[in-house]
């Protein structure tokens, strides 16, 4: 098992940043892969990004590609992703998940969210 745990939202100008972090506990050696999705009011969840454990492969969803990076800290079993030049469109609960899929999926562990507010 994975506990996931984000942190790090909150209400921000359009224009702004904001860093999530997700933090893992658990059998974390376990998963090789891990996101961050997002899902807004009335809309399905979408993928945003994310990260090989080893640090070797990054993906985005075109939207946030160039304005959100994500990162990993092995040492504290930490997966960032630094939001830059934040849209009212990015505005959205973000999750964290683990897995061994692809980037995309499947994922086998997920956070319980955290909630990002860009105001225009």
């Amino acid at each position: 098992q994975v506990q996931l745990v984000e942190s790090g939202g909150g209400l921000v100008q359009a224009g702004g940043s904001l860093r999530l972090a997700c933090a893992a506990s658990g059998r974390t050696s376990s998963s090789r892969v891990f996101g961050w999705f997002r899902q807004a009011p009335g809309k399905e969840r979408e993928f945003v990004a994310s990260i090989t454990w080893a640090g070797n492969s990054v993906n985005y969803v075109h939207s946030v590609a160039g304005r959100f990076t994500i990162s990993r800290d092995n040492a504290k079993h930490t997966v960032y992703l630094q939001m830059n030049s934040l849209k009212p469109e990015d505005t959205a609960v973000y999750y964290c998940a683990a897995g061994n899929g692809g980037p995309r999926g499947p994922y086998d562990y997920w956070g319980q969210g955290t909630q990002v507010t860009v105001s225009s």
